[in-house]
């Protein structure tokens, strides 16, 4: 039972019974076990109930439905624990008699004096089209993002607690731009008006905005602040090189109201924290890196597999789940965008089924690029995922069964990845077969049994050992030679001679 209504990004404060002094802190929400919170933010559209009936062209048009699907993956649950563990240490070191003295002491202009200890800050870094965005959303929708109290201990208690606000760095790394927007942001969570106050006034420096968002995050108890595409500060920087304000800033805004701050953007911006002093030690946090071509892969593919618009469905082959993941680089984003524009490619072609040549073509038009080497971080693939635990999805058309695959396309379907690298390395093992004399004797068979049974052994007796001529068959003796006639791949002969001291017989 959940404390809270799903979906619901306003509701009415719930406490729990402990702790008795800290009404934010006893509002929280529970924080959802692992399987709970991928079941959440789990979305599976079904496929239209008509698609049968469909035409090429209006299967096309539906292809953007694909946008929609979202496939939880285990790294999902470490980005939602350390994001829901940042807002709780808020509330866990900020009282509410120190934010009435930290919110004196701004109104006042006086030197701000930070009775709590250091507030949470660290930061979520990805590749383009990992899912930090989206997983980061997702997880916040799990919670009420305000809590409106009204009473609390028998008391009258009149106010709203914001657990989150989220905006993106400015492109002009602008302390002003960057105040502004947190300010809209709290406008549209609480339905206040605080942004058209500040902007009525004929001026108003960066630093009375700075000061003003201290003074709300603290009125209203803003649990955690995400500022979304921290790259941009990056690429500002290294254009003018005016990069400290904001980051001061940043600093002070975490010091003077005890509010966590998380990063999120690319892995450009590593090298911003770690340039900066003040970012290094509050920056720390997920780096992500794509999907590995092992069975976290395969078990995302196949997820996604089931929803094609074609006229047939095409069973998931090794070939095409190779080639899906040598040009999207294990990127969940890019998988999803060729395998969508594959479709597109095909019903515009008027085929029935996708295959490798239309995939190509996707890949040649949406000319993804995708990086070879990353900075350092974690692989998706290296979060824990129990199979028995990650429900499966469930056919979207139950009707639209393949029946007119073969029977070789079917077992073909069945088959694994074996890669473990998107380009194979090294030299390609030996193909042997049954009759080769290496495999023979990596079986621990008895290789010269071996040869006479399969006619391979000439045999002669030692007196003959010299002669020019020597016998086919053998009479009988006590030492011999041996000669083999090998013919390993059917198109050289390689003559091997061995001699044998005892009895051969």
């Amino acid at each position: 039972m959940w404390k809270y209504p799903q979906n619901e990004s306003v509701c009415g404060a719930v406490y729990d019974n402990d702790p008795a002094d800290n009404p934010f802190l006893a509002a929280l929400p529970e924080m959802l076990p692992r399987d709970e919170f991928l079941a959440t933010i789990r979305s599976t559209p079904g496929l239209p109930h008509n698609l049968p009936q469909m035409s090429l062209e209006e299967r096309r048009q539906s292809l953007p439905m694909l946008a929609s699907l979202f496939v939880p993956l285990d790294y999902m649950y470490a980005v939602y624990d350390q994001l829901y563990r940042a807002i709780r240490e808020t509330y866990t070191t900020r009282t509410t008699m120190e934010e009435i003295k930290q919110i004196n002491a701004l109104f006042c202009n006086k030197e701000t004096i930070s009775y709590a200890t250091q507030a949470a800050s660290g930061s979520v870094l990805g590749v383009p089209g990992i899912g930090k965005t989206s997983t980061i959303r997702r997880a916040l929708e799990t919670m009420p993002q305000v809590i409106e109290h009204t009473e609390y201990m028998g008391q009258p208690f009149f106010c709203k607690q914001v657990l989150y606000l989220r905006v993106e760095c400015p492109s002009d790394c602008s302390v002003k731009t960057l105040a502004l927007n947190l300010v809209a942001a709290l406008d549209r969570a609480i339905g206040s008006n605080y942004l058209h106050q500040l902007i009525s006034l004929r001026s108003i420096a960066a630093s009375a905005v700075a000061t003003q968002v201290k003074i709300l995050c603290m009125t209203h108890h803003v649990g955690l602040l995400l500022v979304d595409e921290i790259q941009n500060a990056v690429e500002t920087a290294q254009r003018n090189r005016q990069i400290k304000p904001l980051i001061k800033f940043l600093v002070e805004l975490t010091n003077d109201t005890a509010t966590a701050v998380y990063f999120v953007g690319t892995p450009v911006a590593e090298q911003l924290f770690t340039s900066q002093e003040h970012l290094k030690r509050r920056t720390r946090g997920i780096r992500l890196l794509p999907l590995k071509p092992d069975g976290t892969y395969r078990r995302f593919l196949e997820q996604v597999w089931p929803y094609q618009f074609t006229p047939q469905q095409t069973p998931l082959a090794e070939k095409l789940a190779n080639k899906l993941f040598d040009f999207s680089g294990g990127i969940p984003a890019y998988i999803i965008k060729i395998f969508q524009e594959t479709q597109a490619q095909a019903l515009l072609q008027g085929q029935t089924r996708i295959d490798e040549r239309v995939m190509q073509r996707a890949i040649d038009i949406l000319a993804i690029k995708v990086p070879r080497t990353y900075s350092g971080g974690t692989y998706l693939s290296d979060f824990e995922i129990d199979d028995t635990e990650m429900p499966d999805l469930p056919d979207p058309s139950p009707e639209q069964a393949p029946e007119e695959a073969s029977e070789k396309t079917r077992e073909e379907a069945q088959e694994s990845v074996p890669r473990l690298y998107a380009n194979q390395r090294g030299r390609r093992a030996a193909s042997r077969d049954a009759l080769d004399l290496v495999a023979v004797f990596a079986a621990g068979n008895d290789l010269l049994h071996f040869l006479r049974e399969n006619h391979l052994l000439e045999e002669w007796p030692v007196s003959c050992r010299h002669s020019s001529r020597r016998p086919t068959q053998m009479n009988g003796g006590t030492a011999s030679s041996v000669g083999i006639m090998f013919v390993p791949d059917g198109k050289k002969s390689q003559q091997l001679c061995v001699n044998f001291m005892g009895n051969i017989l």
